[in-house]
């Protein structure tokens, strides 16, 4: 299968690029300075180049900050990209996924199942909804791949220092992190920030993408784990699938300037009941999950990034970097 795959180098895309490159995918992986997405012409082209059977839309602008700023450029970096990427894969005969987000709902309605409605209440969450509308509406054969509370490995940047934030990211490795050195961490505890979710690996939602792409499934998915938490109950049990010293753990609320503009949802939990009974799979529980991001986590400090990737050279056409895989 050869898959297009926009926002490669960030952290959910180096982690598809990671699963689809193992799967035997031929990926091309465009970055921003290859092809801007806000630009149709440009998306058309680079897609009609390399003929992709799949397009996974994980490209984002990556600045929560800025998108009130400059509302112009937000709905053009989501909105309007997305609608380029589900033209072109229309165009293409691609199969197309958009990676969204539990952020598309208010974080009242939680455990919310693929059906619910979204509610946003913040600038991220009211873009990616409204990309997931391009994608239901728009696109010949479209999938949404809602992912939730993400841990895992930057792969691109595996070395990158974590950081705790409104919501469920990053807030296992940046514990982890901390504990590993003997540093005290505060778990955030406060209802001003996304306190519930359903916390998923980057790799498993991945492979959740991977599998809805082999059996053609297509509508709302929710690609996350099987089991809900809390921020301080995802941390304490982290603190024992690690080994760590829970001593060194507290909770307190963040600092202000860490809350960011905008509402935050309170509860984001997903029931991925449909999404797992269609994909055929058994959603792992908190500790599977956690077991496989310590594999991850202490592999990173020596991997720097997945085989398989492709770049566009200047006429657009883009080279297989090593990997040998049939098209199918």
């Amino acid at each position: 299968m050869r898959v297009y795959l926009t926002g490669a180098s960030g952290f959910v895309g180096s982690n598809v690029a990671r699963v689809f490159a193992e799967r035997g995918a031929e990926l091309i992986r465009p970055g921003h300075e290859d092809v801007d997405l806000v630009h149709a012409d440009l998306v058309r082209r680079s897609v009609a180049a390399t003929e992709p059977h799949a397009i996974v839309h994980a490209a984002i602008w990556n600045e929560p900050a800025a998108l009130l700023r400059d509302r112009r450029r937000a709905w053009a970096s989501y909105v309007e990209a997305t609608r380029h990427v589900v033209d072109a894969a229309n165009l293409a005969g691609a199969h197309v996924v958009l990676v969204s987000t539990d952020w598309v709902f208010d974080g009242t309605q939680g455990p919310a199942p693929e059906t619910e409605p979204p509610n946003p209440i913040n600038a991220y969450g009211f873009l990616k909804a409204a990309s997931e509308l391009v994608v239901t509406e728009r696109a010949e054969r479209g999938t949404v791949a809602r992912i939730a509370g993400v841990q895992g490995v930057h792969w691109g940047r595996p070395q990158t220092p974590r950081a705790q934030d409104a919501g469920f990211g990053y807030l296992v490795a940046s514990l982890v992190d901390a504990l590993r050195a003997g540093r005290r961490f505060t778990v955030w505890d406060d209802p001003r920030l996304n306190t519930l979710a359903t916390p998923t690996l980057a790799t498993d939602a991945a492979e959740l993408i991977w599998r809805a792409l082999e059996a053609g499934v297509t509508g709302i998915l929710h690609c996350c784990g099987g089991e809900h938490a809390d921020r301080v109950g995802l941390a304490r049990r982290a603190v024992a699938a690690f080994g760590l010293d829970e001593d060194l753990l507290d909770t307190g609320s963040p600092e202000p300037d860490a809350l960011p503009d905008g509402g935050v949802p309170f509860d984001t939990r997903l029931d991925a009941t449909v999404t797992a009974a269609a994909l055929g799979v058994e959603l792992p529980d908190l500790d599977t999950m956690l077991g496989r991001l310590r594999a991850q986590l202490e592999m990173s400090w020596s991997e720097a990034q997945p085989s398989g990737y492709t770049r566009p050279d200047a006429e657009g056409r883009h080279q297989n970097a090593g990997l040998d895989a049939p098209r199918r």
